[in-house]
């Protein structure tokens, strides 16, 4: 399989660092390692940020290995500066953002947990779909 192109959401991320057992961190582990292309933007980048920080002691995290996270996903992802918006698509504001850099990055793939947010994606070329699934695919 070639390299895939994907949007991570934040739960994602989240669930990953939060776990070392399930789909998450299996996914988390093979970024930067060639067959996943990750993709971000500033805000998703703040966003992470922002989520992580606020839940780190429940991630057993300090602010620096948050940063260490977040400057290791920057190093290997590609970044997108997002001049055009697709607002509103989906019933939740939250999530347009994923969707917006997924068009600009001509990303296949947003990976959530919250797969039914993204119901407006027809038309787009974009499938949300959950990591375990998302794995299922890498290995075919």
């Amino acid at each position: 399989m070639n390299k895939v192109d994907i949007v991570l959401d934040t739960n994602i991320l989240f669930s990953g660092l939060y776990s070392q057992y399930g789909a998450s961190y299996s996914l988390l582990s093979k970024i930067g390692r060639g067959k996943i292309n990750l993709h971000v933007s500033v805000p998703l980048v703040f966003e992470y940020e922002e989520v992580l920080k606020r839940n780190q002691k429940e991630l057993g995290l300090s602010p620096e290995e948050i940063d260490d996270v977040l400057e290791f996903l920057c190093s290997v992802s590609m970044p997108h500066f997002l001049y055009f918006s697709w607002r509103p698509c989906l019933n939740d504001p939250d999530d347009e953002m994923l969707l917006e850099l997924a068009i600009a990055a001509n990303a296949r793939y947003i990976i959530t947990y919250n797969v039914r947010h993204f119901k407006g994606l027809r038309g787009f070329n974009v499938r949300a779909i959950k990591p375990s699934d998302f794995l299922k695919l890498l290995e075919e």
